[in-house]
């Protein structure tokens, strides 16, 4: 019998997937392997090759997008069949589309609606004011994302008020209840509850699910490692009782825990279907030998996975370059520079560059050195750092204490965070200011001169006490204060990190880019809030961004997914930033989750490069708006040295390590693998040491440290002040 014109082209481990007969399997497709080839062709075997109708078939993917490219896929390679049925789609539409069927057995009626993100926040300010929850305490994100996390374990409120085990989770288990009677009464539902809705359909109603069970001959879940535990079990209860479930994943780029993914459903499908074939895909057709060694020696050291020997055709490129930066700056420059020397050899283009890091905020030197040196970028999957909403707030305070007169700055912020003016009362101000002749914000100032004004007495309290900190923040800037002081004042006056930190994960990267911003603003020591103002808006000009041109990818590694590039920077490579500082401290309070999931992650970038891979970190690092001496991630440790050119990987000084120690306490029990190799030459200043600059003139050193052949010296200057300087520009004194 000739074989099957749509295994052509496979190799022998996709050919025995797609070729696989009836029953369960579980497919562990490494990265680069095809894994969407694999889906494809099965899909296409099961229709020309085991005939099975098209609507006996269900295949399930995460974006609307790859559903479509699958179809028409498919389509193509069945000459244009029509799938007349396929029921191909992510699992909230398929749902969605099951629930409407099924209404009548559901609590919802047939035209239920689809609350969005906005929708439920509203409706969880409405439960909890319901409630007489201060929603300044606990924030409508947190209670959102307790009541999100519930509903994919699928507890309901009710299985979930009988789990309750803090104070918090109390607080999240009344909201539940009050939540979902909101969402009953405007016929809605969440896009947690299309899922969990649907398991509880089928499990209360047999005959409902033993229909779609009938229906569904076979079901094909592609990206298993990101299903939660609502996803896993709908899959489990659909593929019931045949048992044709081919799932397609890897859990070793189980990247996205933090939306619910739970690469424990590897294990869980094991354990449900203990005859399951379990098919590696270990060719990889993207990346050289080189790089695909580098990975497995990062992800081999996680627990609880199943080995994959990853290998190629490619052969086994060149060595992975490793750099030691001095700080950010220096990474960008450096990050940069080679870009352009590549283009200039010829080898590569910029457009098949990209700069992959662990968070939004460290865009910002990266944009900055591109910016200044005129090179165009484009930045994938986030809005770029200037024009980040958290960002641009501060920036229009900064710009309406320099410029009163700017409306469109005061009319974004007066609000933000909220302080009792709403478009009333703003309204009322705009009407006043143009009956004086005086601009919004001028008349705003007036007001703390006794100006006579028709406002309600709220009204002019609540413009008074704005008024009050807008003098108050001009007088720093009239005073000659330099830009940091001025913007930590807004932030201080304001309330800002409690407003941005509401216990989402998405607070905290609104607030690492604050920080980020406060660093940028140290660099203006010696400048006035006008000149900061000015490099910030030549910054944020968007014409150094064009995403029509050849011009290099800045992106994060969770935006990283499923892309390729021919040359990829991972940057960032320190302790604190990659892994995280969170994953660092849940580790030392016992859950080693986290960290193998930054480890994952690390697995994820490596992996998107095809040629040549470049990897850095910084002496020092700015977090939390200081800068503090970093060590190597430890996950560098992993990576064998013959895989790698440079730099060694001498770590930081002990001066370093021990500053580092100080400021977190899990370092206490820091692996000996991070202590410095090579240690460096001892400083050559000392602590107690007087010495000399010809612009500061005679102090004494605080500390000193070496980094590599340069000096940086802590000192403290009769007439200057604390200063942090490079020693090549000190005299000692005696």
């Amino acid at each position: 019998m000739p074989e099957s014109p749509l295994l052509e082209g496979l190799n022998p481990q996709q050919r025995d997937a797609v070729s696989a007969g009836t029953g369960p399997h579980l497919i562990l497709a490494g990265p680069g392997s095809g894994k969407t080839r694999v889906l494809t062709h099965r899909v296409a075997y099961l229709v020309q090759e085991m005939g099975v109708a098209p609507y006996r078939i269900m295949a399930v993917t995460f974006t609307n997008k790859a559903a479509r490219e699958m179809q028409q896929r498919v389509e193509r390679m069945l000459g244009g069949q029509e799938l007349s049925g396929l029921s191909l789609g992510t699992f909230h539409a398929l749902c969605a589309r099951i629930l409407r069927v099924e209404a009548e057995n559901t609590p919802y009626t047939r035209d239920y609606v689809i609350f969005d993100t906005r929708d439920q926040l509203t409706a969880i300010k409405q439960a909890a004011t319901q409630l007489n929850i201060d929603i300044k305490r606990f924030t409508p994100r947190s209670l959102l994302d307790g009541i999100s996390a519930a509903k994919n374990e699928m507890l309901t409120p009710e299985v979930f008020a009988d789990r309750v085990d803090s104070y918090f989770a109390e607080i999240v288990s009344r909201v539940y209840f009050a939540y979902q009677e909101i969402l009953l009464g405007s016929n809605a539902m969440d896009f947690d509850d299309l899922l969990m809705q649907t398991v509880l359909l089928f499990q209360q109603y047999a005959d409902v699910a033993a229909k779609y069970q009938r229906r569904y001959e076979h079901v094909l879940v592609d990206e298993f490692q990101d299903t939660n535990y609502a996803q896993y079990k709908l899959i489990h209860a659909l593929a019931a009782p045949q048992n044709n479930l081919f799932a397609v994943g890897d859990p070793d780029q189980s990247i996205y825990a933090f939306r619910g993914a739970d690469y424990r459903n590897v294990l869980r499908f094991q354990k449900d279907f203990p005859d399951a074939r379990v098919i590696l895909l270990e060719q990889n057709y993207r990346s050289t030998q080189t790089i695909l060694d580098a990975a497995t020696a990062v992800i081999n050291v996680n627990t609880n996975r199943v080995p994959k020997r990853l290998f190629t055709g490619r052969g086994k490129g060149e060595r992975i370059a490793l750099y030691e930066a001095y700080d950010e700056d220096d990474e960008a420059r450096h990050i940069l520079n080679t870009i352009l020397r590549l283009n200039e050899e010829g080898r590569y283009n910029p457009g098949e560059c990209a700069i992959m890091y662990r968070t939004n905020a460290q865009s910002r030197p990266l944009e900055e050195a591109f910016r200044r040196a005129g090179v165009p970028y484009r930045l994938i999957g986030a809005t770029r750092f200037y024009d980040r909403r958290e960002i641009r707030d501060l920036l229009a305070y900064l710009r309406l204490i320099h410029n009163p007169d700017d409306s469109v700055s005061l009319e974004r912020i007066i609000n933000v965070p909220t302080r009792g003016i709403g478009e009333r009362t703003l309204g009322e101000l705009r009407a006043w200011a143009e009956s004086i002749r005086l601009s919004p914000g001028r008349a705003l100032l007036a007001l703390l001169e006794g100006a006579d004004a028709p406002f309600s007495p709220r009204s002019r309290r609540a413009l008074e006490v704005f008024a009050g900190l807008l003098a108050h923040w001009q007088a720093l800037a009239a005073a000659g204060r330099p830009p940091l002081p001025i913007l930590d004042a807004v932030i201080d006056d304001t309330g800002l990190a409690a407003y941005l930190r509401d216990g989402s994960r998405e607070g905290e990267d609104r607030w690492e880019n604050v920080l980020s911003l406060r660093e940028s603003a140290a660099d203006y020591e010696h400048a006035d809030l006008a000149e900061f103002l000015t490099q910030v808006a030549l910054v944020s000009d968007v014409d150094v961004r064009d995403d029509n041109v050849d011009a290099p990818a800045l992106l994060t590694l969770h935006s990283a997914k499923g892309l390729e590039f021919p040359v990829v920077f991972l940057c960032g490579l320190e302790e604190g930033t990659l892994p995280h500082l969170r994953s660092l401290e849940a580790d030392a309070e016992g859950d080693p989750d986290a960290l193998a999931e930054e480890r994952r992650l690390l697995y994820v970038g490596i992996t998107r490069a095809k040629d040549r891979l470049y990897l850095s970190y910084a002496f020092r690092r700015t977090r939390f708006g200081d800068s503090e001496p970093s060590l190597p991630s430890r996950f560098l440790q992993d990576v064998p040295p013959a895989l790698l050119e440079g730099a060694p990987l001498a770590g930081a000084s002990r001066a370093a390590q021990d500053s580092f120690a100080r400021m977190t306490a899990w370092m206490d029990d820091l692996p000996r693998s991070h202590a410095a190799r090579n240690t460096p030459s001892p400083p050559r200043f000392q602590p107690g040491m007087r010495v000399i600059n010809p612009h500061f003139g005679e102090g004494v050193v605080i500390a000193a440290r070496r980094y590599h052949d340069a000096e940086e010296v802590d000192v403290q200057f009769d007439r200057a002040g604390r200063k942090r300087i490079d020693g090549n520009f000190l005299e000692p004194l005696g």
